[in-house]
């Protein structure tokens, strides 16, 4: 391909990115939530600690969290019991082409409880890490084309480049506090040491209702967005961690096409 033609090809993603943005800021305020169904223990906040955060929030800047201006949806199982599943809001900082950093919730409002974190690099940053480095990174080509990873509020061409660009990354996630998890009850305070989290890599791993429930919530529906994600499929390469988990879930599981094991043996 010439370069006036990239050029004129990357202008007019360019425009319609920015206008599928626009757009997605007016419907911000009418987004689907997702309330926390926990609150953490302790007494209410006092008159004299809701003036001191008026003043901070006049006097102080929280430039970090500004730049956590891309929100993911999805949904996370712990690597040493996959049973323990939930869903996780992440609030993402692209810090450059190969490497993002994430803040996660456990609901998308301002009740929100912070979680975790999650570190997203490139294939190309992974295939640089240490050996031993490499079997706390989850892969996540089946997040993507299963539709179960989601940009809520994002129109759907500005949606499918953004997760385009996420095709055959890794993530390093942890969980610092159990607080929702699907099916059982929560704690009320973070507890006990941090929890690593893996991604599910094959239909028939996440528990029964899990996905259904978000898909009700945000009015999304994940069979769609597969059907839609499914010719990204041709830039999926096999990824290290895919069958990371063989065995640990009840049910049968079935696989995804385009989406492959790299080298299990060396995630034992």
């Amino acid at each position: 391909m010439n370069q006036p033609k990239q050029i004129e090809q990357a202008l007019n993603f360019a425009v319609c990115f920015g206008f599928s943005l626009i757009f997605s800021i007016m419907l911000t305020a009418c987004e689907p939530s997702a309330e926390s169904s926990l609150q953490p223990e302790g007494q209410g906040k006092t008159a004299k600690t809701e003036m001191l955060e008026m003043g901070a929030a006049m006097f102080q800047a929280n430039s970090p969290l500004k730049s956590l201006d891309i929100y993911l949806d999805g949904f996370h199982a712990s690597k040493d019991d996959p049973s323990h599943q939930m869903e996780a809001h992440h609030y993402c900082h692209q810090v450059n082409e190969e490497f993002a950093q994430c803040a996660l919730f456990d609901g998308n409002t301002r009740q929100a409880n912070l979680i975790g974190i999650e570190y997203i690099i490139s294939e190309t940053l992974f295939e640089s890490l240490p050996e031993p480095e490499k079997k706390y990174w989850h892969p996540h080509n089946y997040e993507i084309l299963s539709g179960l990873l989601i940009a809520p509020g994002i129109p759907g061409m500005a949606e499918k480049e953004l997760m385009k660009g996420k095709m055959n990354s890794y993530g390093k996630t942890w969980h610092v506090w159990n607080s929702a998890p699907f099916g059982k009850t929560g704690d009320k305070i973070p507890l006990g040491d941090p929890s690593l989290e893996w991604s599910f890599n094959h239909d028939g791993e996440a528990l029964p209702g899990l996905i259904e429930q978000r898909d009700r919530r945000l009015n999304v529906m994940t069979s769609e967005q597969r059907q839609k994600r499914s010719e990204l499929s041709s830039l999926a390469k096999p990824q290290m961690g895919v069958d990371a988990l063989t065995g640990k879930f009840p049910g049968p599981t079935t696989s995804l096409p385009g989406v492959a094991d790299k080298n299990a043996k060396s995630l034992k």
